[in-house]
């Protein structure tokens, strides 16, 4: 394939044309504005990304999370093409269409339990945030209107619009559009590398100590006050926090007991990150509602959703009773049919058998790196890991401000992607590498990954 043309159609430099009106998402621009350069993807073929010049780089992180097949499945864009042809639009509002019906079906076909009703939106956060407002009339048409409050785990994401945004746990993303939502608050998460001392040794303990601290906020805030309680099954935010044995069939004893909904924030975990179409299944807990999105047209046309259980969707079945909320472009035809045909190419392909087959060869290969000096931790699961970088291995020690600035935005970032990896060098919390590659590939490309991250943290090792 050719590489891209550098002018724009009216004839600028592309790049000149990205300095003067391209906003992009969560970065900065300071030294792009003043003449630096943005590193521009032109196109992609399996787990492969490209850039304008030609040059081929690892996708290690999925795009964000969600490229689950791949880059480059025809089949996907014709399914597009097709859908658009017949119907390129209609609304979820009071009418429906074949592929969200359809779509609907199978998706609460995959979901544990009696989570059968499907509200589409067109991505992750919208999927929150409309778990949250549910939560809240839910529990007013229960005649418990003063069950608003929400819990969600430290250093968690949960979204950008500002009733997710409410329950991240993230304060310098949160700050600068304060006040928020009010009636969030947060537990521990379950960063076992970093557990208090008395669990060094024991990871199921300090699981069930991480879900009694819920039962505490419960009860401190008054269950009559709390509606709902957010988790993803895996932990993105801070390094990719896996639960613990038992921590999770804690957490829902604790939320039946106290009357309190259990939302499984599954935005980058379904669809077979960690192995199941939703990981709350490979876990083994059933929760009141499921968020997703990314992976479930691997981002060849954006959607999500929120699948709720009968529970929760038996008040909007009398009289008048309305969930007066939605999306333009929720559940649009042409995402629905892709995430159909997106579905049917993981199924054909066995893509979820092959992370529960390679998953335990990805996790020992990425933990070769523990014998370098700055990586402290690896952990995850599935097809989604998170690398600890240490400055001192014995103690635990991590790097101060400055220091994770200079390693991480001043080094790593540059040097990973120079070095043909794209992946996440993250410092919300700890600094930590970030991998969550297409669910295509095996055991050479995890070598092809383990190589260029030691040869790069072999060299920041002398940068500390």
């Amino acid at each position: 394939m050719t590489t891209s043309n550098s002018t724009t159609p009216k004839g600028t430099d592309r790049q000149q044309a990205a300095r003067d009106h391209l906003w992009m998402h969560m970065a900065r621009h300071s030294g792009i504005v003043s003449g630096g350069n943005v590193p521009v993807i032109s196109h992609g073929e399996g787990h492969m990304i490209y850039d304008d010049k030609g040059k081929g780089y690892i996708d290690g992180l999925s795009g964000l999370f969600v490229v689950q097949v791949g880059h480059g499945r025809e089949e996907l864009a014709a399914v597009a093409q097709e859908q658009a042809k017949k119907l390129s639009f209609f609304p979820l509002w009071s009418y429906a269409h074949e592929p969200a019906i359809d779509l609907a079906e199978r998706l609460a076909d995959y979901a544990p339990g009696d989570l059968n009703r499907v509200f589409f939106t067109t991505g992750g956060g919208e999927a929150v945030e409309s778990a949250f407002k549910l939560a809240k009339q839910y529990w007013k048409l229960q005649g418990q209107p003063g069950k608003t409050k929400v819990i969600s785990r430290a250093l968690a994401y949960h979204g950008t619009p500002q009733g997710a945004l409410a329950i991240t746990s993230l304060p310098g993303m949160k700050t600068p559009f304060e006040p928020l939502v009010p009636g969030t608050f947060r537990v521990p998460n379950t960063n076992f590398y970093r557990a208090p001392e008395q669990f060094e040794d024991n990871e199921k303990d300090f699981g069930i100590w991480a879900a009694e601290r819920i039962r505490e906020a419960i009860e401190f805030e008054g269950a009559e006050s709390v509606a709902a309680v957010f988790l993803e099954p895996v932990q993105n935010s801070g390094g990719c926090f896996p639960p613990p044995p038992g921590y999770f069939q804690r957490v829902r004893e604790i939320c039946d007991e106290y009357d309190v909904l259990l939302v499984s924030d599954e935005v980058i975990c379904a669809f077979g990150r960690i192995g199941s179409m939703f990981a709350c299944v490979d876990f083994g807990y059933t929760p009141d509602i499921i968020t997703c999105a990314k992976g479930l047209t691997s981002g060849y046309s954006p959607i999500g959703a929120m699948i709720a259980s009968d529970k929760l969707f038996e008040p909007f079945t009398k009289g008048d009773t309305t969930f007066y909320h939605g999306y333009t472009f929720g559940g649009h035809p042409v995402s629905a049919a892709v995430a159909m045909a997106n579905l049917d190419i993981m199924e054909r392909e066995g893509l979820n058998q092959n992370v529960k087959d390679n998953a335990d060869a990805f996790k020992a290969t990425l933990s070769k790196l523990l014998d370098l000096p700055i990586v402290g931790d690896v952990r995850g699961a599935g097809y989604f890991y998170g690398i600890e970088l240490v400055k001192d291995k014995e103690t635990k020690e991590t790097f101060n401000d400055d220091e994770s600035e200079r390693l991480l935005r001043g080094f790593l970032s540059t040097a990973l992607y120079d070095a043909g990896l794209y992946c996440r060098a993250d410092d919300r919390g700890d600094p930590v590498i970030q991998l969550a590659p297409p669910l295509t590939i095996g055991q050479k490309e995890f070598d092809e990954i383990e190589g260029i991250l030691r040869s790069v943290l072999t060299e920041a090792s002398t940068k500390i």
